[in-house]
């Protein structure tokens, strides 16, 4: 066995699926704050704009983004191939879920890189996935 492995498995393989749980398991935490009328009531008003305009559709796709994270996560943890599914399910969740606000003109710069890094990271978990899967870590 190499130094850093467990039955074949690199100990990195345990962190990185670890910390995209606790990511996806923040967006979840976000979700439920914006579910929350009195939350979203104590949000600044261009936060507040942005939640109260989203159509029912995009809520969903927000949903599927961030649960999905988290599951194929957990999926991951657990070294199973299906993850690798869930994850592109949870990217064009993520992608959906910003359509209604791309045109939108006053679209707050931290709620982009929320954006940008929730895709960086979903393109990240779909491609470590499938790079475990043809290591054999992920069955």
């Amino acid at each position: 066995m190499n130094e850093g492995t467990a039955n074949g498995i690199h100990w990195s393989f345990w962190l990185i699926a670890a910390v995209g749980l606790i990511f996806n398991l923040l967006g979840c935490m976000n979700y439920m704050s914006q579910m929350n009328e009195e939350m979203v009531a104590s949000m600044p008003d261009v936060y507040r704009a942005i939640v109260e305009s989203r159509p029912a559709w995009g809520t969903v796709a927000f949903a599927i983004a961030v649960f999905g994270g988290a599951l194929g996560c957990l999926l991951l943890l657990l070294r199973k191939s299906v993850a690798v599914y869930v994850f592109v399910a949870s990217f064009v969740g993520a992608v959906v879920a910003q359509v209604p606000f791309l045109g939108m003109a006053d679209f707050p710069l931290e709620a982009w890189l929320g954006w940008l890094s929730q895709l960086a990271v979903g393109a990240f978990l779909i491609w470590y996935s499938k790079w475990s899967l043809g290591r054999g870590w992920v069955s």
